[in-house]
């Protein structure tokens, strides 16, 4: 591999190029013993519980921006599918496909931070398979990561265990990654202080779940942001959710910048905050277990589960006004995940 620094279509042939990249770069650098043996399927060890299972490609452009790179969101976002679900996040497999031309040191830098980011979670990039396409025809890199963990028996969390009472809470301010990689696109000067929260949430909420293990559901705020969670907690469902408007943590770089463009910080993307239903008698357990973790010390009670209208988000401001939280119909900020 060491003999280009960039990426040839003969990188994808399955000859000795493929397997100079797959054994001097992904085997090298992720390390896991199935991996290392290079053969077709991972054998694994199940280490017991109701099986989770999912899969996310990502794209992004930037392909490194403020807080992180597509090899962390790639990790992140999928150990996070898995975590909101209650799972134990354990195994990776990671796909790549790459453009002909694209140099070797960036490739190297993003599976280093895939590697990083797998580390902080605890898992193991277990399986993989490497694709090249023709100049012009990639845009660079694009990366499927699937994941496999085990949900403890007798746990339950989803939108068909939520009641009204429920109270809603967030680890965090919202709209920090898609603002910051927004930021980075368009070249905006925008301050140091906001990057991406890019992050792998397993650690949270195995201490959220520690302290309060009847949480009725859990989702992830990436594309559509807190607006696209909320509709699809009540989507067909008896009951509806408000969110309090002036309770909603947000960096003053997200205010200033969705106020400038014209977008609903409510609709905008992270990746690295969960909201969650609790019911009322864990919900300041649940609230301390957050702020007791790095990533959840702006944690904050954002809304509530009402009984009406059903199967509507609403938004509620300071002043006791109201209105609809819709579901984003098309992305504000395209190609950010």
């Amino acid at each position: 591999m060491s003999r280009y620094e960039r990426i040839r279509m003969s990188h994808g042939s399955g000859g000795k190029l493929t397997l100079e990249l797959i054994e001097d770069l992904f085997a090298a650098t992720f390390a896991s013993a199935p991996l290392k043996e290079l053969c077709d399927a991972a054998v694994l060890d199940n280490p017991g519980g109701r099986l989770a299972f999912a899969t996310d490609s990502h794209s992004i452009k930037p392909l490194f921006f403020p807080g992180g790179d597509i090899g962390r969101l790639a990790v992140a976002g999928t150990v996070n599918d898995l975590s909101v679900m209650g799972a134990k996040p354990v195994y990776l497999s990671s796909a790549f496909i790459l453009e002909e031309g694209f140099p070797i040191a960036e490739l190297t830098k993003i599976v280093r931070s895939m590697k990083a980011t797998a580390d902080e979670a605890g898992i193991e990039i277990v399986t993989g398979d490497t694709k090249v396409v023709e100049k012009g025809k990639g845009d660079g890199i694009f990366i499927n990561t699937t994941g496999l963990g085990f949900i403890p028996d007798g746990l339950k969390i989803g939108p068909q265990h939520v009641r009204p009472g429920d109270v809603l809470l967030v680890s965090g301010s919202i709209g920090d990654h898609g603002i910051a990689v927004m930021s980075q696109r368009e070249g905006f000067e925008i301050t140091l202080e906001l990057k991406s929260d890019v992050a792998p949430l397993n650690g949270l909420i195995e201490t959220v779940l520690a302290a309060a293990p009847n949480i009725r559901f859990m989702r992830d705020v990436t594309r559509g942001g807190l607006a696209a969670v909320a509709n699809e907690m009540v989507m067909r469902k008896p009951f509806g959710v408000r969110i309090f408007d002036a309770k909603v943590p947000l960096h003053h770089d997200v205010v200033e910048y969705s106020e400038m463009l014209g977008i609903d910080p409510l609709l905008s993307a992270n990746e690295g905050k969960v909201v969650l239903a609790a019911p009322p008698n864990e919900v300041e357990a649940a609230l301390a277990a957050m702020h007791s973790h790095p990533l959840g010390q702006q944690a904050a009670i954002v809304g509530d589960v009402v009984k009406k209208p059903e199967g509507r988000a609403i938004v509620e401001t300071a002043y006791g006004s109201r209105r609809m939280l819709e579901m984003p119909i098309e992305e504000q900020l395209p190609r950010i995940c």
